[in-house]
């Protein structure tokens, strides 16, 4: 009897693993171009309303290796988004300013958009549909 309860019970099991299916897309960031190893890498994907405030929808870091990094952001459901990264080359979490306020540390975003002044969300978004998406954001 304990026999057949084992083996009931790892069929149920094996058959709730496979039913899981992918909810959303993958978008795979590159970025290639970052001028040292020191710190870590932060980047969020963000909808409009979490663009510029704070923490995205998911956040994701790496650890930097011969100036790259590559980041995968998982199960994105369809809609607009954007991305922002930056080096974090000290390790405090947050970006760091000089006295004018222009940025101490690299960054950049979907779309590449490097103009004077903040970021805004029109020029980095792009819209996930049903194919995964892959993006190479320079610093």
């Amino acid at each position: 009897m304990k026999t057949v309860t084992l083996a009931l019970s790892l069929f149920l099991v094996s058959i709730v693993g496979l039913a899981q299916e992918k909810t959303g897309v993958d978008i795979t960031v590159t970025i290639d171009n970052i001028t040292n190893d020191e710190g870590k890498v932060l980047a969020g994907l963000h909808t409009e309303e979490t663009f510029m405030k704070g923490q995205g929808v998911q956040n994701l870091q790496s650890e930097i290796k011969e100036g790259k990094v590559t980041l995968t952001f998982t199960n994105v459901l369809p809609g607009n988004y954007a991305i922002m990264a930056m080096h974090d080359a000290n390790e405090n979490n947050r970006m760091d300013y000089q006295s004018n306020g222009m940025p101490k540390e690299s960054y950049g975003m979907s779309g590449n958009d490097m103009t004077m002044g903040p970021p805004s969300f029109n020029s980095a978004k792009f819209t996930v549909g049903e194919e995964d998406l892959e993006f190479t954001i320079r610093f």
